[in-house]
């Protein structure tokens, strides 16, 4: 049986180096209690220029289908910005399951596979 894909959301810090070891750290947590983490973060912060409008649409956009394929939601960090709320609102939107990240563990993860 293959594992869920789990999508990581956070409020990322502005500092690339922080936000690069957060993200990489969630993903680990979330790896180890079963699921596949999907954090856009971790691609698109790589070849994508914010500055520039459509390459920021375009960001925005795979980072939302990411959601889409999803089963599950993990909202990281102590702190819920725009595009966190906005990955929740369409998290409930798709009837996606939703937790944070210290209720990842709490959850069985083959609920999510039928």
């Amino acid at each position: 049986m293959t594992k869920p894909f789990a999508y990581i959301s956070a409020a990322w810090p502005k500092d690339d180096w922080l936000r690069m070891r957060k993200a990489t750290n969630y993903c680990r947590i979330v790896y180890d209690a079963g699921y596949y983490p999907i954090c856009a973060l971790l691609s698109t912060d790589l070849y994508t220029n914010d500055a520039i409008p459509e390459e920021h649409r375009d960001r925005k956009e795979f980072a939302e289908e990411l959601l889409h394929r999803s089963r599950i939601l993990v909202v990281c960090g102590d702190e819920v910005d725009p595009v966190v709320k906005n990955d929740i609102a369409l998290a409930r939107k798709w009837k996606i399951a939703a937790t944070s990240l210290s209720g990842i563990e709490e959850l069985n993860w083959q609920k999510f596979c039928e």
